[in-house]
């Protein structure tokens, strides 16, 4: 059996994916440079508007932003105010401004993207059938990978990294979405129904603010994959936190690694909590 297995002709499965790779390089390269130059400029205005912002300023909003979003109470305040203050003094604000720019920009193209991909899976069971499969690979494939397609449409640096980090994150807001809307109660449906609401309607007014728990849910795991491909967009040049904990990592300093992989974990428990409140109903 084993010699008719080893005798059987290899797939070119690694072939085929060349082929179609250099295909898309070639073809679309004109508008791969339009996004690279253009995402590259959008990030870097963002990035120097967050480091003119004065530190302490930054600091002091962002706890006053966590002070309410938590209805007044002093918990996430306190731990944001001492988490921020710590990054400041072990001289990684610029980087954590450089993180943030590139957690906002894949967050947000992949909830942009995922949202509506997620509503029409709700309202097709033929499109659910064809994407769920897809969004299975896109979750399954390891991380690492999808840095191959992004440097070669982007080549290095900041841009090829929001490409990799939004297919990482978006299968979240596509399922929870999908979730969201299929959970929506029939009856409530069928009432907006029996008042003559347009499907537009039952969508706006029904099933996306009865379905926001769930959506927010998604989009809370969307963020937080964002943040954990920090450190593999920085194996492309991505700047950031990311590239300190690799830069540690190459040269073997123990504490600049823990120092860095920290100052993550903490502005990861923020973005969480924040987000998280949102989702908590007034």
């Amino acid at each position: 059996m084993s010699n008719i297995l080893d005798s059987m002709p290899r797939l070119p499965v690694a072939d085929l994916t060349e082929n179609v790779m250099d295909w898309l390089t070639d073809s679309f390269s004109p508008l791969f440079n339009f996004f690279q130059k253009g995402g590259k400029s959008a990030m870097e205005f963002i990035t120097e508007m967050l480091i003119a912002v004065p530190p302490i300023i930054f600091i002091i909003i962002v706890a006053l932003i966590a002070f309410f979003a938590t209805r007044r109470k002093f918990g996430l305040a306190v731990f944001t105010l001492v988490g921020l203050l710590f990054i400041y003094n072990q001289g990684l604000w610029e980087e954590l401004m450089n993180t943030i720019t590139l957690v906002i920009f894949a967050s947000i193209i992949a909830i942009i993207i995922g949202v509506p991909i997620g509503i029409l899976m709700s309202k097709s069971s033929v499109a659910e059938q064809i994407i769920k499969p897809i969004l299975d690979f896109m979750q399954t494939m390891p991380g690492f990978v999808y840095l191959i397609p992004a440097v070669a449409f982007f080549g290095i640096g900041v841009v090829p990294g929001v490409f990799a980090s939004v297919i990482f994150a978006l299968p979240p807001t596509v399922r929870f979405t999908n979730l969201g809307i299929r959970q929506v109660p029939r009856e409530l449906v069928e009432a907006a129904d029996s008042y003559g609401s347009t499907g537009w309607q039952k969508l706006i007014k029904v099933e996306l603010p009865l379905a926001k728990s769930t959506i927010m849910a998604g989009i809370n795991q969307t963020v937080l994959l964002s943040l954990s491909m920090v450190v593999i967009a920085s194996m492309i040049g991505a700047p950031g936190l990311g590239r300190e904990v690799l830069s540690a990592l190459q040269r073997a300093q123990v504490g600049n690694g823990f120092v860095a992989g920290l100052s993550l974990v903490i502005f990861a428990i923020i973005i969480d909590r924040l987000t998280q409140s949102l989702n908590k109903k007034k």
